[in-house]
């Protein structure tokens, strides 16, 4: 009886160490799988908080680049930078509309003229400054300054084809003629091409305005002073 219940005992002490071997092993390795697996997942979220923060980073650094400051009468204001390709058709239109102001809005002032005309013809190519060697040879200029007369010009539109490079221009403007006894209106229209070159303190858009003609030019009225 004794030695029965002994061999019992003794078949379940062997089990118990059998278990305790073999399940011991199992439990490590099960205990290193979690530990992998929560490095894992830590170092995943490392990584995609990291690439959030580059990220954010920079969209905030491009939008940083973007605010400009311009300072006006002694105060900073603030400006968005854009591509020139969103801001072409504005661009191109003051610039035609700059060309005419300037090569038509004078005063009987021989310096006028010249201030006026010298910055006209930095924004166009050839084709003004002979138009302006013609009006100069042909005594236009000095009959405005011997007859006191005052010339300006209103852009009313500018009519601009993007579709094809050089860009197509033509603009329509009126013209007024103040002379001492009347004032005499003149309609105006002009055409030509732009291509883009360098911007500078002299042609701040980067356009220059090639084969420039006027197509029409004729009086609208005339009214006594």
């Amino acid at each position: 009886m004794c030695l029965v219940k002994s061999e019992e005992g003794v078949m379940k002490l062997s089990k118990v160490f059998e278990q305790s071997v073999f399940e011991g092993p199992r439990n490590i390795e099960m205990a290193f799988q979690l530990v992998r697996m929560f490095c894992m997942v830590v170092t995943a979220g490392a990584l995609g908080l990291c690439g959030w923060v580059v990220y954010y980073s920079g969209r905030q650094v491009a939008a940083a680049q973007q605010r400009i400051y311009l300072l006006a009468s002694g105060k900073a204001l603030e400006g968005v930078a854009a591509d020139r390709r969103d801001n072409v058709a504005v661009e191109a239109r003051d610039h035609v509309r700059c060309f005419h102001e300037d090569f038509f809005t004078l005063d009987p002032d021989e310096q006028v003229i010249r201030v006026n005309i010298g910055r006209a013809l930095y924004l166009a190519d050839g084709s003004a400054k002979r138009a302006y060697e013609n009006l100069k040879e042909s005594g236009y200029y000095a009959g405005i300054i011997g007859g006191n007369i005052s010339q300006e010009i209103t852009v009313d539109s500018v009519a601009l084809d993007l579709r094809v490079y050089p860009y197509y221009f033509r603009c329509f403007a009126t013209q007024r003629i103040t002379r001492p006894s009347l004032v005499l209106t003149r309609d105006l229209i002009t055409e030509g091409w732009l291509r883009t070159v360098t911007r500078s303190d002299n042609n701040p858009h980067g356009f220059l305005i090639e084969h420039w003609n006027t197509i029409e030019n004729k009086d609208l009225k005339t009214e006594n002073r």
